[in-house]
């Protein structure tokens, strides 16, 4: 039996780990953390100095601001680490990285639990290397804080490392050109009645390719979360992507 410890366990996403866990028979979970107070049958924590109870895993569904000092906690006080929540900063993954060096801790930063989408950017990866000229769209829910999402940021920067030969040159100065990682050109939408899509074109002279993926429910990445949770020892330090325990 596995335990876990939920931080952000009210949220949408939250609430659908609670499910997954509670059906899963190898899964328990021992505690919540939240910004604010919940009934639960589970002890539910509002700050990390009431936390008294420990687990084998800590999985991070909460925001930017607060996942960074869970995280710290968490690899601190005996947890492996699953991070989901996107928009963590360049230096803060560095801290993270040698903190779980430091303390033996196996850690995993997930830009997306769901396995269509990390195909995605594995097809995009492989696309690249013959067709440089690409663009991402994306689209999540209005209530997402970052943009562009990590997913495709995880996925621009695939097709930067995958390119075999530099891109056709654009005009990148104008705002409607959206924004640009590692050369790559980035769209971000927030619209309700998604919660993620993201589309990746690519063109070449008398053809295109588009790749797409979209999530229709949180379902969706139950099951990433779950093969997370199971297989985060399987991995030595602080690794990023799903792909790292398929």
């Amino acid at each position: 039996m596995t335990t876990v410890f939920l931080a952000g366990g009210f949220g949408k996403m939250g609430r659908a780990i609670q499910q997954m866990i509670q059906d899963a028979a190898d899964l328990e979970l021992v505690g919540i953390l939240s910004g604010s107070s919940h009934e639960s049958e589970l002890p539910v924590f509002t700050s990390l100095a009431d936390i008294d109870v420990t687990a084998d895993v800590w999985v991070d569904v909460t925001q930017p601001e607060a996942a960074f000092a869970n995280g710290q906690y968490a690899l601190t006080h005996g947890f492996q680490l699953v991070v989901g929540t996107s928009g963590l900063q360049t230096e803060q993954v560095t801290t993270l990285k040698t903190l779980s060096e430091k303390e033996q801790q196996s850690a995993l930063i997930v830009p997306n639990f769901s396995l269509s989408g990390v195909l995605l950017m594995q097809f995009a990866a492989q696309a690249a290397k013959y067709l440089p000229d690409a663009e991402i769209l994306e689209i999540h829910n209005p209530k997402k804080i970052d943009a562009p999402s990590g997913t495709a940021r995880a996925t621009a920067q695939a097709i930067a490392k995958a390119r075999q030969q530099a891109p056709v040159a654009t005009n990148t100065s104008d705002p409607a050109r959206g924004d640009q990682i590692d050369g790559v050109d980035v769209h971000a939408m927030r619209l309700p009645g998604y919660v993620a899509e993201e589309e990746v074109v690519f063109g070449a002279p008398g053809e295109t390719l588009r790749i797409k993926q979209t999530s229709f429910t949180r379902e969706s990445f139950m099951g990433g979360v779950g093969l997370a949770i199971r297989q985060i020892n399987t991995i030595a330090g602080l690794q990023i992507g799903l792909e790292k325990v398929l």
